[in-house]
């Protein structure tokens, strides 16, 4: 690509037009699979919960730019962009989510556990925090080993007064180590505000305490969060050690299929969904003539086929037979003696 001014947004001047269409076909493949998997769960073919992250596009494919197959990701219950994202098979993701054979994890791990080693990613996690320790220990890992792999790892804003969150930042930072931190701070975690549960303004401050560069960014701009997060990966890559992006946006729905929504207005989820991250990177392709105002509309249709004809395979999949229930779980006996059996 020709060299652009600086004017011109740092996504435009660094990514080839095909790539930025990919980036904006897995917005809204992140936005159908979401919607997809609430309207399944609505008619009974999904049970147990989720947590959707619809509104959150710009910061899940931004984050992953400038990742390869090599770089590691972990996620966190609220973690479907993340793997669509990092180029998951949404097919194989709604397997999971109906309990399949044919899902990422033989059906057996549902919303909050789906896995791509293939694509890096090293899987969502139920447990608050969960996945800071295991981002840590994959760049501990790929430093020893010289691979030059770098860790992206994502947590929301509730995580970051959790004890794995302070001791995660040190050890990487102590060590020197190929992870890149990005908090997606939807201003609640659960049901309780930012505001109310965390003293520093912006949770990017707490990056000082551990020797590390930290910034924010309005997490609806994918131009905004790719240039923070990709001069974050260039900086851990080049042996410089991590750094902490934090992404302002905002979920639409409630926490959990359970939250009824109660603790925020409709005033304030209707100005959330007036920055819809869709919305601006249509804008933001069309105003650099990247696509045209047609090829926006295929590019959802293309995206709505996808997800429609992967729901319908999901459903047609085969489920897991019974007598394998035990199959791929592993744990160990503990007998009397302290012998493993």
């Amino acid at each position: 690509m020709p060299e652009l001014p600086d004017n011109v947004p740092y996504a435009i001047r660094t990514y080839s037009p095909e790539r930025l269409r990919d980036a904006f076909l897995k917005m809204h493949l992140i936005r159908k699979f979401e919607e997809g998997a609430e309207n399944s769960y609505t008619r009974g073919l999904i049970h147990g919960t989720m947590h959707l992250s619809i509104g959150q596009e710009a910061s899940a494919v931004g984050a992953c730019m400038s990742l390869t197959d090599e770089d590691k990701i972990t996620s966190t219950h609220r973690g479907h962009g993340h793997c669509v994202a990092k180029g998951a098979d949404v097919e194989k993701m709604f397997a999971e989510f109906f309990g399949k054979e044919t899902g990422y994890c033989k059906g057996r791990g549902g919303s909050m556990h789906i896995a791509d080693p293939s694509k890096g990613n090293l899987g969502a996690n139920g447990i608050v925090g969960g996945g800071l320790p295991i981002a840590v220990g994959a760049a501990l890992s790929a430093k020893r080993l010289g691979t030059g792999a770098v860790t992206v790892c994502f947590f929301g804003d509730g995580a970051n007064n959790e004890g794995a969150f302070h001791e995660a930042l040190n050890m990487a930072a102590v060590w020197k180590l190929p992870v890149v931190f990005v908090c997606e701070n939807n201003k609640y975690g659960m049901s309780t505000s930012i505001e109310r549960s965390t003293a520093v303004k912006r949770i990017s401050d707490r990056a000082a305490a551990y020797a590390m560069p930290g910034v924010t960014v309005d997490g609806n701009d994918f131009s905004a969060v790719t240039e923070a997060v990709d001069q974050a990966v260039a900086h851990a890559r080049a042996g410089e050690g991590p750094g902490l992006v934090e992404t302002l946006t905002y979920r639409w729905r409630g926490h959990s299929k359970s939250d009824r929504n109660r603790y925020r207005t409709k005033e304030e989820i209707a100005d959330w969904q007036s920055r819809d991250p869709i919305v601006a990177m249509a804008r933001l392709l069309v105003d650099h003539h990247i696509v045209s105002e047609d090829e926006i509309a295929a590019v959802e249709a293309e995206a709505t086929t996808i997800i429609e004809n992967a729901i319908a395979a999901a459903s047609a999949a085969p489920d897991p037979k019974v007598e394998e229930a035990t199959r791929d779980v592993y744990t160990a006996l503990i007998l009397d003696e302290g012998t493993p059996a």
